[in-house]
Protein backbone atom coordinates (compact mmCIF):
# COMPACT_ATOMS: atom_id res chain seq x y z
CA UNK A 1 0.00 0.00 0.00
CA UNK A 2 3.19 2.37 0.93
CA UNK A 3 4.52 1.93 -2.46
CA UNK A 4 1.23 2.72 -4.65
CA UNK A 5 0.48 5.82 -2.35
CA UNK A 6 3.91 6.44 -3.30
CA UNK A 7 3.92 6.13 -7.08
CA UNK A 8 0.26 7.39 -7.51
CA UNK A 9 0.74 10.65 -5.20
CA UNK A 10 4.57 11.86 -5.38
CA UNK A 11 7.05 12.11 -7.60
CA UNK A 12 9.42 9.78 -5.68
CA UNK A 13 11.86 7.38 -7.88
CA UNK A 14 11.39 3.49 -7.25
CA UNK A 15 14.87 3.66 -5.28
CA UNK A 16 13.36 6.20 -3.05
CA UNK A 17 10.25 4.09 -2.47
CA UNK A 18 12.21 1.38 -1.30
CA UNK A 19 13.63 3.31 1.23
CA UNK A 20 10.77 4.49 2.82
CA UNK A 21 9.96 1.01 3.01
CA UNK A 22 12.57 -0.05 5.29
CA UNK A 23 11.90 3.05 7.08
CA UNK A 24 8.49 1.91 8.18
CA UNK A 25 9.27 -1.38 9.02
CA UNK A 26 10.46 -0.17 12.44
CA UNK A 27 8.19 2.68 13.16
CA UNK A 28 6.69 0.17 15.52
CA UNK A 29 9.68 -0.22 17.79
CA UNK A 30 10.52 3.68 17.26
CA UNK A 31 6.93 4.17 18.32
CA UNK A 32 7.63 2.21 21.54
CA UNK A 33 10.72 3.26 22.50
CA UNK A 34 9.59 7.41 22.25
CA UNK A 35 5.93 6.28 23.37
CA UNK A 36 4.49 8.13 21.14
CA UNK A 37 3.35 8.07 17.40
CA UNK A 38 5.20 7.71 14.57
CA UNK A 39 4.81 9.07 11.14
CA UNK A 40 6.41 9.18 7.79
CA UNK A 41 5.23 11.91 5.43
CA UNK A 42 5.84 12.64 1.85
CA UNK A 43 6.60 15.90 -0.05
CA UNK A 44 3.69 16.15 -2.56
CA UNK A 45 3.74 18.80 -5.92
CA UNK A 46 1.52 21.29 -3.73
CA UNK A 47 4.02 22.25 -0.92
CA UNK A 48 1.70 23.14 1.70
CA UNK A 49 0.31 19.60 1.36
CA UNK A 50 2.03 16.49 2.30
CA UNK A 51 1.11 12.80 2.56
CA UNK A 52 1.00 10.41 5.19
CA UNK A 53 2.14 6.69 3.59
CA UNK A 54 3.11 5.22 6.72
CA UNK A 55 1.77 5.41 10.57
CA UNK A 56 2.38 2.94 13.94
CA UNK A 57 0.70 3.65 17.16
CA UNK A 58 2.80 2.70 21.05
CA UNK A 59 1.95 -0.41 22.59
CA UNK A 60 3.97 1.82 25.45
CA UNK A 61 1.41 4.18 25.59
CA UNK A 62 -2.53 5.86 24.63
CA UNK A 63 -2.40 6.69 21.45
CA UNK A 64 -3.70 10.26 20.05
CA UNK A 65 -5.84 8.52 17.14
CA UNK A 66 -8.48 6.28 17.34
CA UNK A 67 -8.34 5.37 13.30
CA UNK A 68 -5.60 5.09 10.63
CA UNK A 69 -4.47 8.46 8.56
CA UNK A 70 -2.57 6.56 6.14
CA UNK A 71 -3.44 7.94 3.01
CA UNK A 72 -4.52 11.91 4.35
CA UNK A 73 -3.16 14.68 3.99
CA UNK A 74 -1.20 16.93 6.60
CA UNK A 75 -1.92 20.53 6.00
CA UNK A 76 0.61 23.50 6.49
CA UNK A 77 -1.74 25.18 8.67
CA UNK A 78 -1.88 21.95 10.99
CA UNK A 79 1.74 20.75 11.30
CA UNK A 80 3.68 24.00 10.08
CA UNK A 81 6.87 22.11 11.47
CA UNK A 82 6.32 18.80 8.98
CA UNK A 83 6.21 21.01 5.47
CA UNK A 84 9.20 23.07 7.14
CA UNK A 85 11.29 20.29 7.26
CA UNK A 86 10.26 19.02 3.78
CA UNK A 87 11.31 22.27 2.22
CA UNK A 88 14.49 23.12 4.25
CA UNK A 89 16.13 19.70 5.04
CA UNK A 90 16.41 20.86 8.86
CA UNK A 91 14.85 19.17 11.60
CA UNK A 92 12.10 20.62 14.13
CA UNK A 93 11.92 19.78 17.82
CA UNK A 94 9.40 20.85 19.69
CA UNK A 95 6.59 22.43 17.10
CA UNK A 96 3.15 22.43 18.07
CA UNK A 97 0.64 21.09 15.49
CA UNK A 98 -3.10 19.87 15.34
CA UNK A 99 -3.49 16.21 14.57
CA UNK A 100 -5.83 14.89 11.49
CA UNK A 101 -8.60 14.51 14.29
CA UNK A 102 -8.05 18.42 15.90
CA UNK A 103 -6.09 17.19 18.72
CA UNK A 104 -3.49 19.77 19.99
CA UNK A 105 0.02 18.05 19.94
CA UNK A 106 4.05 17.95 20.21
CA UNK A 107 5.60 17.31 16.54
CA UNK A 108 9.45 16.44 16.78
CA UNK A 109 10.63 16.00 12.78
CA UNK A 110 13.53 14.97 11.37
CA UNK A 111 14.18 14.75 7.48
CA UNK A 112 14.89 11.24 5.57
CA UNK A 113 17.20 12.05 2.78
CA UNK A 114 17.52 10.01 -0.64
CA UNK A 115 20.84 8.86 -1.17
CA UNK A 116 21.69 11.75 -3.72
CA UNK A 117 21.06 14.16 -1.08
CA UNK A 118 17.93 15.30 -1.59
CA UNK A 119 14.54 15.24 0.83
CA UNK A 120 12.20 12.03 0.10
CA UNK A 121 10.41 12.43 3.41
CA UNK A 122 9.69 13.45 7.11
CA UNK A 123 10.06 11.19 10.40
CA UNK A 124 7.33 12.28 12.46
CA UNK A 125 6.91 11.85 16.15
CA UNK A 126 3.94 13.27 18.41
CA UNK A 127 2.70 13.28 21.67
CA UNK A 128 -0.32 14.92 23.37
CA UNK A 129 -0.24 18.25 24.80
CA UNK A 130 -4.07 19.07 25.18
CA UNK A 131 -3.34 18.98 29.53
CA UNK A 132 -0.19 21.31 29.14
CA UNK A 133 -2.20 23.61 26.45
CA UNK A 134 -5.27 23.61 29.03
CA UNK A 135 -3.22 24.53 31.63
CA UNK A 136 -1.76 27.56 29.73
CA UNK A 137 -4.58 28.72 29.12
CA UNK A 138 -5.62 28.29 32.96
CA UNK A 139 -2.68 30.72 33.37
CA UNK A 140 -3.66 32.58 31.20
CA UNK A 141 -7.01 33.76 32.48
CA UNK A 142 -5.84 33.74 35.92
CA UNK A 143 -3.15 36.35 34.95
CA UNK A 144 -6.35 38.05 33.22
CA UNK A 145 -8.64 37.61 36.20
CA UNK A 146 -5.05 39.23 38.58
CA UNK A 147 -4.69 42.56 36.48
CA UNK A 148 -8.41 42.80 36.43
CA UNK A 149 -8.77 42.69 40.37
CA UNK A 150 -5.48 44.96 41.15
CA UNK A 151 -6.98 47.47 38.56
CA UNK A 152 -10.51 47.11 40.58
CA UNK A 153 -9.00 47.41 43.85
CA UNK A 154 -7.07 50.87 42.70
CA UNK A 155 -10.28 51.87 41.53
CA UNK A 156 -12.17 51.02 44.56
CA UNK A 157 -9.18 52.70 47.08
CA UNK A 158 -9.30 55.90 45.64
CA UNK A 159 -13.09 55.63 45.21
CA UNK A 160 -14.35 58.23 48.50
CA UNK A 161 -16.01 55.15 50.54
CA UNK A 162 -14.99 54.50 53.81
CA UNK A 163 -14.15 50.94 53.89
CA UNK A 164 -10.34 51.63 53.46
CA UNK A 165 -10.59 53.28 56.88
CA UNK A 166 -11.68 49.89 58.74
CA UNK A 167 -8.74 47.64 57.41
CA UNK A 168 -6.12 47.31 60.30
CA UNK A 169 -3.53 47.48 57.38
CA UNK A 170 -2.58 50.95 56.11
CA UNK A 171 -2.79 51.22 52.49
CA UNK A 172 -0.64 53.48 50.48
CA UNK A 173 -0.97 53.53 46.59
CA UNK A 174 1.34 54.78 44.08
CA UNK A 175 1.52 55.41 39.83
CA UNK A 176 3.50 54.74 37.58
CA UNK A 177 6.08 57.54 38.08
CA UNK A 178 6.31 55.59 41.80
CA UNK A 179 4.25 59.16 43.77
CA UNK A 180 2.25 58.37 46.58
CA UNK A 181 -1.71 58.73 45.19
CA UNK A 182 -3.65 57.96 48.36
CA UNK A 183 -2.97 56.86 51.72
CA UNK A 184 -5.56 55.80 54.24
CA UNK A 185 -5.94 56.81 58.03
CA UNK A 186 -3.83 53.93 59.51
CA UNK A 187 -1.70 54.61 56.34
CA UNK A 188 -1.03 58.01 57.96
CA UNK A 189 -0.81 57.25 61.44
CA UNK A 190 1.94 54.40 60.94
CA UNK A 191 4.12 56.94 58.60
CA UNK A 192 3.41 59.11 61.30
CA UNK A 193 5.05 56.16 63.82
CA UNK A 194 7.96 55.56 61.53
CA UNK A 195 9.17 59.54 61.96
CA UNK A 196 7.53 60.74 58.35
CA UNK A 197 5.76 64.28 59.20
CA UNK A 198 3.16 65.52 56.72
CA UNK A 199 1.10 64.66 53.85
CA UNK A 200 2.63 61.44 52.04
CA UNK A 201 0.75 61.77 48.83
CA UNK A 202 2.79 63.76 46.33
CA UNK A 203 6.26 62.00 48.10
CA UNK A 204 8.09 59.65 46.06
CA UNK A 205 7.82 56.25 47.35
CA UNK A 206 11.10 55.58 47.99
CA UNK A 207 11.32 58.09 50.74
CA UNK A 208 8.75 56.59 52.75
CA UNK A 209 10.62 53.73 54.31
CA UNK A 210 14.38 54.65 54.48
CA UNK A 211 15.19 53.62 50.60
CA UNK A 212 13.60 50.06 51.85
CA UNK A 213 11.77 49.99 48.72
CA UNK A 214 14.21 51.51 46.03
CA UNK A 215 12.48 52.41 42.38
CA UNK A 216 14.50 49.26 40.83
CA UNK A 217 12.44 46.86 43.45
CA UNK A 218 9.43 48.60 42.43
CA UNK A 219 9.09 48.16 38.62
CA UNK A 220 10.89 44.06 38.92
CA UNK A 221 7.19 41.68 37.52
CA UNK A 222 7.99 39.59 40.73
CA UNK A 223 5.64 38.36 43.58
CA UNK A 224 4.88 40.64 46.27
CA UNK A 225 7.85 41.94 48.39
CA UNK A 226 7.27 41.08 52.12
CA UNK A 227 9.78 42.30 54.84
CA UNK A 228 9.86 43.21 58.45
CA UNK A 229 11.86 46.88 59.89
CA UNK A 230 11.99 47.70 62.96
CA UNK A 231 11.58 51.95 63.63
CA UNK A 232 12.27 52.63 67.19
CA UNK A 233 9.99 50.14 69.62
CA UNK A 234 7.62 49.25 66.75
CA UNK A 235 7.99 46.62 64.52
CA UNK A 236 6.24 46.98 60.81
CA UNK A 237 5.32 44.59 58.36
CA UNK A 238 5.19 45.65 54.16
CA UNK A 239 3.86 44.37 51.66
CA UNK A 240 4.37 46.03 48.07
CA UNK A 241 2.53 44.83 44.50
CA UNK A 242 3.66 46.52 41.39
CA UNK A 243 0.82 46.34 38.55
CA UNK A 244 1.59 45.89 34.97
CA UNK A 245 -0.01 46.32 31.98
CA UNK A 246 1.54 45.15 28.52
CA UNK A 247 5.03 44.83 30.43
CA UNK A 248 4.56 48.55 31.58
CA UNK A 249 4.04 49.24 34.92
CA UNK A 250 0.90 51.53 36.17
CA UNK A 251 1.04 51.76 39.47
CA UNK A 252 0.84 49.14 42.81
CA UNK A 253 -0.20 50.09 46.43
CA UNK A 254 1.69 49.01 49.47
CA UNK A 255 0.10 47.46 52.83
CA UNK A 256 1.70 48.38 56.30
CA UNK A 257 0.99 46.18 59.15
CA UNK A 258 1.71 47.30 62.65
CA UNK A 259 3.52 44.20 64.32
CA UNK A 260 4.61 45.29 67.91
CA UNK A 261 1.57 43.38 69.55
CA UNK A 262 1.92 39.88 67.34
CA UNK A 263 5.70 40.08 68.58
CA UNK A 264 4.89 40.95 72.11
CA UNK A 265 2.42 37.73 72.16
CA UNK A 266 5.24 35.64 69.91
CA UNK A 267 8.14 36.48 72.76
CA UNK A 268 5.76 35.63 75.91
CA UNK A 269 4.81 32.30 74.14
CA UNK A 270 8.16 32.14 73.96
CA UNK A 271 9.13 32.62 77.24
CA UNK A 272 6.35 30.45 77.87
CA UNK A 273 7.63 27.29 76.21
CA UNK A 274 10.74 27.88 77.80
CA UNK A 275 9.14 27.96 81.44
CA UNK A 276 6.86 24.32 80.45
CA UNK A 277 10.18 22.81 79.40
CA UNK A 278 12.32 23.73 82.15
CA UNK A 279 9.58 22.52 84.60
CA UNK A 280 9.41 19.28 82.65
CA UNK A 281 13.29 19.05 82.90
CA UNK A 282 13.86 19.38 86.59
CA UNK A 283 10.98 17.29 87.15
CA UNK A 284 12.75 14.18 85.29
CA UNK A 285 15.82 15.11 87.65
CA UNK A 286 14.39 15.03 90.50
CA UNK A 287 12.25 11.27 89.36
CA UNK A 288 16.02 10.31 87.99
CA UNK A 289 17.28 11.30 91.76
CA UNK A 290 14.38 9.40 93.35
CA UNK A 291 15.02 6.34 90.95
CA UNK A 292 18.65 6.85 92.03
CA UNK A 293 18.54 6.69 95.79
CA UNK A 294 15.51 3.45 95.70
CA UNK A 295 17.90 1.51 93.40
CA UNK A 296 20.93 1.95 96.14
CA UNK A 297 18.40 1.15 98.42
CA UNK A 298 17.92 -2.13 96.74
CA UNK A 299 21.40 -2.81 96.53
CA UNK A 300 21.49 -3.14 100.45
CA UNK A 301 18.55 -5.08 100.81
CA UNK A 302 19.23 -9.02 100.43
CA UNK A 303 15.33 -9.95 100.43
CA UNK A 304 14.67 -11.13 97.20
CA UNK A 305 10.64 -9.93 97.36
CA UNK A 306 12.06 -6.70 98.81
CA UNK A 307 14.31 -6.46 96.13
CA UNK A 308 11.64 -6.93 93.33
CA UNK A 309 9.04 -4.60 94.81
CA UNK A 310 12.01 -1.64 94.66
CA UNK A 311 12.61 -2.94 91.14
CA UNK A 312 8.50 -2.41 90.04
CA UNK A 313 9.10 0.99 91.69
CA UNK A 314 12.17 2.31 89.76
CA UNK A 315 10.52 1.22 86.64
CA UNK A 316 7.60 2.66 87.17
CA UNK A 317 9.32 5.91 88.12
CA UNK A 318 11.92 5.96 85.11
CA UNK A 319 8.39 5.10 82.88
CA UNK A 320 6.96 8.12 83.77
CA UNK A 321 10.36 10.50 83.52
CA UNK A 322 10.77 9.02 80.14
CA UNK A 323 7.63 11.71 79.17
CA UNK A 324 8.28 14.44 80.91
CA UNK A 325 11.99 14.03 79.53
CA UNK A 326 10.04 14.08 75.74
CA UNK A 327 7.80 17.06 77.06
CA UNK A 328 11.26 18.75 78.23
CA UNK A 329 12.71 18.31 74.82
CA UNK A 330 9.81 19.47 73.08
CA UNK A 331 7.52 21.95 74.87
CA UNK A 332 4.73 20.74 73.24
CA UNK A 333 2.28 19.39 76.15
CA UNK A 334 -0.56 17.42 73.57
CA UNK A 335 1.96 15.85 71.25
CA UNK A 336 3.93 12.72 72.49
CA UNK A 337 5.13 10.31 70.15
CA UNK A 338 4.17 7.75 71.67
CA UNK A 339 6.50 4.82 69.70
CA UNK A 340 9.77 6.25 70.95
CA UNK A 341 8.57 5.89 74.14
CA UNK A 342 7.62 2.34 74.21
CA UNK A 343 10.75 1.53 72.71
CA UNK A 344 12.62 3.31 75.35
CA UNK A 345 10.32 1.88 78.13
CA UNK A 346 11.16 -1.93 76.74
CA UNK A 347 14.38 -0.70 76.64
CA UNK A 348 14.48 0.35 79.84
CA UNK A 349 13.08 -2.35 81.91
CA UNK A 350 15.31 -5.42 79.73
CA UNK A 351 18.24 -3.39 81.00
CA UNK A 352 17.25 -3.41 84.77
CA UNK A 353 15.11 -6.84 84.74
CA UNK A 354 16.70 -9.35 82.17
CA UNK A 355 19.08 -11.71 83.63
CA UNK A 356 22.95 -11.48 82.11
CA UNK A 357 22.58 -15.06 80.58
CA UNK A 358 18.99 -14.45 78.98
CA UNK A 359 18.48 -12.79 75.53
CA UNK A 360 15.20 -11.39 75.42
CA UNK A 361 14.68 -9.05 72.39
CA UNK A 362 11.65 -6.12 72.23
CA UNK A 363 10.26 -5.20 68.87
CA UNK A 364 8.07 -2.02 68.48
CA UNK A 365 5.84 -1.31 65.26
CA UNK A 366 3.00 -0.35 63.76
CA UNK A 367 1.95 3.33 63.46
CA UNK A 368 3.64 6.71 64.72
CA UNK A 369 1.03 7.01 67.84
CA UNK A 370 0.88 11.11 68.90
CA UNK A 371 -0.80 11.18 72.45
CA UNK A 372 -1.95 14.06 74.71
CA UNK A 373 0.31 14.07 77.80
CA UNK A 374 -2.01 12.74 79.61
CA UNK A 375 -3.05 9.42 77.61
CA UNK A 376 0.74 8.62 77.43
CA UNK A 377 1.37 8.98 80.67
CA UNK A 378 -0.85 6.33 81.49
CA UNK A 379 -0.31 4.42 78.85
CA UNK A 380 3.19 4.29 79.57
CA UNK A 381 2.33 2.85 83.04
CA UNK A 382 0.46 0.33 81.67
CA UNK A 383 2.99 -0.55 78.94
CA UNK A 384 5.82 -0.88 81.88
CA UNK A 385 4.07 -3.24 83.57
CA UNK A 386 3.37 -5.25 80.60
CA UNK A 387 6.50 -5.44 79.42
CA UNK A 388 8.04 -6.08 82.95
CA UNK A 389 5.78 -9.20 83.64
CA UNK A 390 7.10 -10.74 80.24
CA UNK A 391 10.84 -10.41 81.09
CA UNK A 392 10.28 -11.69 85.06
CA UNK A 393 7.41 -14.31 84.38
CA UNK A 394 7.03 -15.41 80.77
CA UNK A 395 10.38 -15.44 80.66
CA UNK A 396 11.59 -17.14 84.00
CA UNK A 397 12.66 -20.46 83.17
CA UNK A 398 14.38 -19.56 79.37
CA UNK A 399 17.28 -17.95 78.16
CA UNK A 400 15.56 -16.31 75.10
CA UNK A 401 12.63 -14.72 74.39
CA UNK A 402 10.86 -12.03 72.04
CA UNK A 403 8.35 -9.52 73.38
CA UNK A 404 6.41 -7.33 70.31
CA UNK A 405 4.62 -4.23 71.27
CA UNK A 406 2.46 -2.98 68.24
CA UNK A 407 0.41 -0.11 68.21
CA UNK A 408 -2.54 0.50 65.61
CA UNK A 409 -4.72 2.99 65.23
CA UNK A 410 -8.25 2.50 64.20
CA UNK A 411 -11.09 5.27 63.07
CA UNK A 412 -10.79 7.26 66.61
CA UNK A 413 -9.62 3.97 68.26
CA UNK A 414 -5.99 3.60 69.56
CA UNK A 415 -5.15 -0.28 69.97
CA UNK A 416 -1.96 -1.70 70.76
CA UNK A 417 -1.16 -5.39 71.22
CA UNK A 418 1.94 -6.74 73.31
CA UNK A 419 2.66 -10.03 73.36
CA UNK A 420 5.41 -12.59 74.08
CA UNK A 421 6.33 -16.16 73.40
CA UNK A 422 6.83 -17.10 76.56
CA UNK A 423 5.46 -19.84 78.74
CA UNK A 424 1.86 -18.12 79.08
CA UNK A 425 0.23 -17.33 82.63
CA UNK A 426 -0.36 -19.95 84.93
CA UNK A 427 -4.04 -20.20 86.75
CA UNK A 428 -3.84 -17.78 89.45
CA UNK A 429 -4.86 -20.04 92.17
CA UNK A 430 -1.80 -22.15 91.28
CA UNK A 431 0.59 -19.15 92.63
CA UNK A 432 2.31 -20.14 94.82
CA UNK A 433 0.99 -16.09 96.07
CA UNK A 434 -2.09 -16.63 94.55
CA UNK A 435 -3.59 -13.33 93.56
CA UNK A 436 -1.01 -11.31 94.19
CA UNK A 437 1.22 -12.59 91.26
CA UNK A 438 -0.47 -10.53 89.32
CA UNK A 439 -0.99 -7.23 90.97
CA UNK A 440 0.66 -6.05 87.47
CA UNK A 441 -2.06 -6.87 85.64
CA UNK A 442 -4.52 -5.52 87.93
CA UNK A 443 -2.59 -1.98 87.63
CA UNK A 444 -2.85 -2.48 83.90
CA UNK A 445 -7.06 -3.01 83.95
CA UNK A 446 -7.76 -0.18 86.87
CA UNK A 447 -5.41 2.31 84.82
CA UNK A 448 -7.17 1.40 81.22
CA UNK A 449 -10.66 1.40 82.52
CA UNK A 450 -10.93 4.52 84.90
CA UNK A 451 -7.82 6.80 83.15
CA UNK A 452 -8.27 6.15 79.67
CA UNK A 453 -11.87 5.04 79.30
CA UNK A 454 -11.01 2.01 77.13
CA UNK A 455 -10.35 -1.86 78.02
CA UNK A 456 -7.94 -4.77 78.14
CA UNK A 457 -8.18 -8.33 77.17
CA UNK A 458 -5.88 -11.21 77.71
CA UNK A 459 -5.04 -14.17 75.46
CA UNK A 460 -2.80 -16.62 77.28
CA UNK A 461 -1.64 -20.71 76.44
CA UNK A 462 1.71 -22.63 76.18
CA UNK A 463 2.80 -20.76 73.35
CA UNK A 464 2.45 -17.00 74.86
CA UNK A 465 0.80 -14.08 76.22
CA UNK A 466 -1.40 -11.82 74.45
CA UNK A 467 -2.49 -8.62 75.41
CA UNK A 468 -4.75 -6.03 74.11
CA UNK A 469 -5.64 -2.84 74.83
CA UNK A 470 -8.39 -0.50 73.06
CA UNK A 471 -8.98 3.07 73.77
CA UNK A 472 -10.67 6.39 72.44
CA UNK A 473 -7.97 8.80 71.38
CA UNK A 474 -8.43 12.80 72.41
CA UNK A 475 -9.99 14.55 69.12
CA UNK A 476 -7.74 16.38 67.21
CA UNK A 477 -4.57 14.89 69.44
CA UNK A 478 -3.96 11.49 67.97
CA UNK A 479 -3.55 11.03 64.38
CA UNK A 480 -1.35 8.46 62.42
CA UNK A 481 1.80 8.92 61.08
CA UNK A 482 3.04 6.92 58.23
CA UNK A 483 6.42 5.40 58.85
CA UNK A 484 9.23 5.29 56.81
Amino acid sequence: MLSELCRHHTALSADDVTMIEDLARHLQWIADVSRSDVFIDCPLADERMALVVAQAHPSTAISLYKTSVVGQYAHFRNEPAVMFTLMSGKPMLGSRGLSQEGIAMQQNVVPIHAKRGCVIGALILESDITKHVEQERNVERLMETTERLGETLLSLAMSEGGMQSLMQEGIVLFDEEEIVTYTNPQAKRLLLEMGHRGNAEGCPVGGLFDGRLSSARMREQTDVFRGEFRFGHVTFELKALSLFREQRMVGGFILIRDLSELKEKEKQLMIKSAVIKEIHHRVKNNLQTVSGLLRMQMRRTQHEEVRSVYRDSINRINSIAVIHEMLAFEGIEHSIPFKEVAERIAKNILASSAKPDQRIHAAVGGDGLILPSEQAMTLALVLNELVQNCVIHAFRERLDGEIEIELRIAGGEAQIHVSDNGIGMLDPAAEPNGRKGHIGLQICETLVQENLGGLLRIASGPLGTRVFIAFPLAEADGRKEEEG
